[in-house]
């Protein structure tokens, strides 16, 4: 403030009434200060303004780690947020693809929450969200009692199953997310429930426990294909997964649909350029972020008249990574 104050010919005392919008200063004067700070490029202290004012107009967004999934959610939040007065602040671990910390969505909202925040937004959180300012989860823990934002995890998961039965597929894998996740846990109920419904069996031996890392489908997928009863077709709890799962199969030199169908869930970008295309589940992630960031907007201006959680419909897409098993 004393270096626009000096640009500016003017007291610190002015610089400050200008800045906070209050009265007593002249339209010249104010543009003279205004055009020392866009030159200065001047900012004012987040943690110095919530001190002041109780509040920042920033919220956070805050996730383990940055994958596509998390690009895409970011980029409905945005959507959201253009001219609603509030800024964001991103919040991740360092390491891309790191282990999943006890007690890490506790640590990332306590660094963020009052001071830097007036709300969060946390991406599939599994444990404790503890927090002074409003918190909105996408994909939540199991028995979570935050405001959430999430797909038809399990009508989504059906119709993937659905699909791949009524290509004539019997043995259908699958390669699941993080159990303590809400998602995960209905993703795998809608593959279970599938079946049943055919009247197949299920196999708990072409069940692979993965935890929505990409790289964690890696050996999961290459026991499941180096079986001499391979299964003819591989439903992932997610794109990443189920793309890893694609470069297996191309490495051990197994064709995609020939030999073995995929499918995952998202239907994030990438899905798309994959060669075969990835069958997959349209979760809209885009939607689950605008939606997340709509809730927490109005829970920290105090207006929230909707739902406690939102649930977004799905839409199977079929692409070229599923076809008919080949007859013996």
């Amino acid at each position: 403030m004393s270096d626009v104050a000096r640009l500016a010919g003017v007291s610190t005392a002015t610089v400050s009434r200008v800045v906070n919008g209050r009265y007593g200063v002249s339209a010249s004067t104010i543009a003279q200060v205004r055009s020392a700070i866009e030159h200065l490029g001047y900012e004012s202290s987040l943690v110095a303004t919530s001190l002041r004012r109780s509040r920042t107009n920033v919220l956070g967004l805050v996730s383990h780690s940055f994958q596509s999934y998390t690009a895409e959610v970011l980029k409905g939040v945005m959507e959201a947020l253009t001219q609603s007065g509030f800024d964001l602040i991103i919040y991740a671990n360092s390491d891309l693809y790191g282990t999943y910390s006890e007690g890490w969505e506790r640590r990332h909202l306590a660094r963020l929450s009052g001071t830097l925040t007036d709300g969060c937004i946390v991406i599939t959180p599994s444990g404790d969200m503890r927090s002074n300012t409003p918190v909105v989860a996408i994909d939540p823990a199991r028995d979570s009692t935050v405001p959430s934002v999430t797909a038809d995890n399990l009508a989504g998961s059906t119709a993937v199953v659905e699909h791949l039965l009524a290509l004539g597929h019997r043995r259908i894998a699958f390669i699941a997310g993080r159990s303590n996740l809400e998602a995960a846990w209905l993703r795998e109920e809608g593959y279970r429930r599938a079946l049943a419904a055919a009247g197949v069996p299920v196999d708990p031996t072409l069940i692979a426990r993965g935890d929505f890392n990409p790289e964690s489908a890696v050996p999961l997928a290459r026991a499941l294909m180096d079986r001499e009863d391979r299964p003819t077709a591989i439903f992932a709890a997610s794109d990443g997964m189920a793309l890893k799962a694609l470069d297996v199969a191309q490495e051990l030199g197994l064709s995609v649909p020939g030999d073995l169908s995929l499918a995952g869930f998202d239907n994030i970008p990438e899905s798309a350029l994959s060669d075969p295309g990835l069958t997959t589940v349209d979760q809209s992630v885009y939607r689950l972020g605008f939606e997340a960031a709509r809730m927490l907007r109005s829970l920290v201006n105090g207006n929230w008249e909707g739902p406690h959680q939102i649930v977004l419909p799905i839409r199977l897409v079929v692409r070229g990574s599923t076809a008919a098993p080949r007859t013996p």
